[in-house]
Formats: structure tokens, sequence, C-alpha cells
């Protein structure tokens, strides 16, 4: 190839080149629930006007140097071969569309190729389903990054005419106040000692500590076991009445507490004798570190203004749950899980992954990288990530949006999940190795029995 072209290239990020790596590959499935019927016509010529097809990344091929570094290089788009429709049912015992739609995404997640003849992107018409699969490759962006670019491409079902609103993530200024050593001192001295806590579990995670065997224990190779997959369902507003009646609670703290019970109640069942109480199993969460937190204009994005920045600007933090029986209260449950999470969130773990995972991208290159953040995810138990959605309901091409869902391709845990809030509700999907967990409906239900049991408790907590 003419090493001349890639003058006017334009290199991968370090995370991009990371998630191109054959150990890791990662393609995200974001599904997308739709009213009426499907007009595959109508679609591709949706496609073919869209900003999608516009932007850099989704019209560029990777392309490699005699080196083997990667590269993007601007090409025409040929919309046909980026539309996969199927038109027939996915599975002929009469399943429910759900669960057709599941069975298909299980499927695709063991499949982590694509022709590199195109632009690393295909969208799976399921007409039967009435849904489309968006399938893109993670070294495109972020779900930050995609989810801001499809809303986009979508209107408000209210007005036809209008954008979705971009909710930005508006954090209370902090209150000024006087320094009082004897206060402040103690408090950075306890912040310095975590955050050397935290680096020191992220750098023995990547070598040789894991989490003791469990029923849901991974591990190397199993990203490329048969899939199985189930959804879990929750209300917004269920997770807001949590969150009023525990002060100074996120939806992250509830969420992650809905977590760690939900596991500790599959646990139970799967194994009611035999686990040890407290037993540790770790999460590996991806944390957006962008200056400007939650969705966000594309505009902005594309300016690379500071703050924005379209792209993988995302840090892993390993968030800790432990195997608990039904004797805690449930709103302790969530203050513990507050405790931790604001310890993380002070600590510099985040950003000590993005920033050593680029020094050593840059100095030993992708392999060393790759081993490193393979390891870390095989010596852990589970990944979970959370991305925020439209508020209100919200259209494509003129066809409400009855849901939007999204997963990846496989890793080496047996649990994978993601959620997506849109229009008041917040949908899990739950991704496992199905030898290893057979029942991922049966875990579903447990986390959506756990947001109800906290509920209820912050509810009687309140009427007290």
């Amino acid at each position: 190839m003419d090493s001349s072209k890639f003058e006017t290239d334009e290199p991968l990020t370090p995370a991009g080149r990371l998630f191109l790596r054959p150990e890791i590959n990662q393609i995200i499935h974001c599904v997308i629930g739709v009213r009426d019927l499907i007009d595959v016509d109508s679609v591709k010529s949706q496609i073919a006007g869209s900003v999608m097809v516009q932007h850099p990344r989704f019209s560029s091929l990777l392309v490699r140097d005699q080196n083997g570094v990667e590269y993007w290089r601007r090409t025409s788009i040929e919309v046909d071969r980026h539309v996969i429709v199927v038109a027939e049912p996915v599975l002929d015992d009469g399943a429910s569309d759900e669960k057709a739609v599941n069975d298909y995404l299980a499927d695709l997640a063991i499949n982590s190729s694509m022709d590199a003849d195109k632009p690393l992107w295909e969208i799976h018409l399921l007409l039967a389903h009435k849904c489309a699969i968006f399938r893109i490759h993670h070294a495109l962006g972020d779900g930050i990054s995609l989810m801001s670019m499809f809303l986009t491409c979508c209107r408000r079902a209210d007005d036809p005419n209008a954008l979705p609103t971009i909710v930005l993530d508006s954090r209370p200024a902090r209150k000024t106040r006087r320094w009082r050593w004897a206060e402040e001192i103690p408090k950075m001295l306890l912040a310095v000692w975590f955050n050397f806590l935290f680096v020191a579990e992220f750098i023995l995670r990547a070598l040789w500590v894991s989490d003791r065997k469990s029923p849901i224990s991974g591990g190397d190779g199993v990203e490329l076991w048969p899939r199985k997959m189930a959804t879990a369902k929750f209300a917004v507003e269920d997770m807001k009445a949590v969150k009023k009646a525990v002060a100074n609670v996120t939806m992250n703290d509830v969420l992650f507490s809905v977590i760690g019970t939900g596991l500790s109640r599959y646990l139970e069942h799967r194994q009611p004798k035999g686990l040890k109480e407290g037993l540790q199993l770790t999460g590996v969460a991806m944390v957006n570190l962008r200056e400007q937190r939650g969705l966000q204009e594309l505009t902005q994005m594309m300016k690379g203004n500071r703050g924005f920045g379209w792209g993988n600007k995302l840090g892993i933090l390993l968030l800790p749950v432990n195997y608990e029986k039904k004797t805690l209260d449930p709103l302790q449950c969530v203050m513990r899980t507050k405790k931790m999470l604001d310890r993380k969130k002070r600590s510099f773990e985040a950003h000590f992954s993005y920033g050593v995972g680029k020094l050593i991208m840059s100095c030993l290159g992708p392999k060393v990288a790759c081993i490193l953040n393979y390891r870390i995810v095989c010596n852990t138990s589970f990944t979970i990530s959370n991305v925020i959605g439209p508020r209100e309901e919200i259209t494509i091409g003129g066809n409400p949006i009855t849901y939007i869902r999204s997963t990846s391709t496989s890793l080496p845990h047996t649990i994978t999940m993601h959620m997506v809030s849109y229009a008041g509700r917040a949908e899990m999907q739950i991704l496992v190795a199905k030898d290893i967990i057979p029942d991922p409906e049966f875990l579903a239900e447990c986390l959506e029995n756990a947001l109800l049991e906290m509920k209820t408790a912050a509810t009687t907590f309140e009427t007290k």
C-alpha cells in the first residue's frame, strides 16, 4: 500500500487501537424497537441523508501501514452494503419478540468479525420483530458519543420538528467555606491513602490478583463460549424513590446497590450452602472521563471543545460487591454502596487507568496493553455500563421508538450488564455464558426484585 496516502489519514486513538485487538475486539450492539412496520427503502434513504454517513468515523475505512499501525481513511458509503435485512422471524417456535431479538443478539455477541473493506458499522433490520440493531465497532466511539449522534437523527414524539432534549449533568457547585485544618488534613490524608489502595489494586489485578472462584466466575477463553441474553426492566421513578429516601444518593449509587443485592440473591439460589458470607465479586465499570458529563450536543463533540470530544474517553473503575444473605436492610445496602462509590469518585483510579493505558500503548504497543486489560477482565467477575438516554419519547423517521437497549460482543466475564434509560424506563441487557449461567432470566428477576425491595423500604421509611 502506498505510504504517501497515509499523510492525509487520521491515526486511531490508543483506546481505538485497543478495541481492535483480537483478544478484546469490541462491537457495540444498540437495539431500537419501533411501533410501526419498518419500510426498508425509507430506512436506506434516511441513512443516506443522515449525519451519521457524513461523520468522519462512519465514512472511513480502517487501514494499516507497513508497520501495522492503524489509520482512518475517508471513503464513499454504499448504504446497501451496511443494511442487512432479516425479513422472517428469527425463531420459528412462536417465541416473543423480546426473546427472539435477545437470541439474535446472543449469537452476534460471539461473532466479532466485520468486513474491513467498508466502514466498521452495520444496521440489521429485523422486520418481523420491528426493530433495528445498530452494530458499531467500539473503535468508532463510546456509548456517550454514539448516543449523542443517534439523537441527532431523531425527533421528539410531541414535536416532530424538535430534536430530543439533551439533559446535561448539572452538579451543584461546591459551597465555599473557611478552611479548617483540623477537619481537612485528615480528609486529605484519607484521600491519599484510598488513592494508593485503589491504584495498587488496579495494578495487582492486571498482574495476578483475582476474585475467588464462585458460580459466576469466568476466565481466559470464556469470551468464545456460547451466549444467552435476558432483559431486566426498571422504572426510573422507583430508582428515584430510593434515591430520595437516602441522603445525597445518586442514581448510580442505587443502580450498583441493585446489582450487588441482585447478584447475592442469584448466588443464594445457585449455591445455598458453601458460599462464604462477604465473598467479594469485583465489577469492571467503564467511566466517562469528559469534563462535561452525560449526553452532549454533537456539534460540541465534533469541535473538540474542552470538556467535550468524540471518541472513547473512558476509564476503568473496579467496583466490589459482597455476597450477603437476606439480613441486611435494603437502605443500609444503598448507604454502604454510596460510601464505597464516593471513595472511588474522589480517587484518580479511572484517570490512572486511562493515562497508564495511553502510556503503555505509546511505549510498549497495543499487544502489551491488551494483555494487561485482558488480565483485569479475567481476574474480575462482571462488567457494568450505564448510558442515560432521552427522557421524552422520540421518533426516528416518523416511527415512534418503543425501547432502546444496548449490549456488546462477549468478554471473558460470564456476565456483562449494559443499561440504557429511555422515557422513564431503564432496561438492562444481561449477556451471559450460558454453560455457566443457564438462567439469565432468573438473574434479571433477582435484579428487578432487588429494586422493588429497596422501593418498599424507601416507602416505609418515608411513612414513619
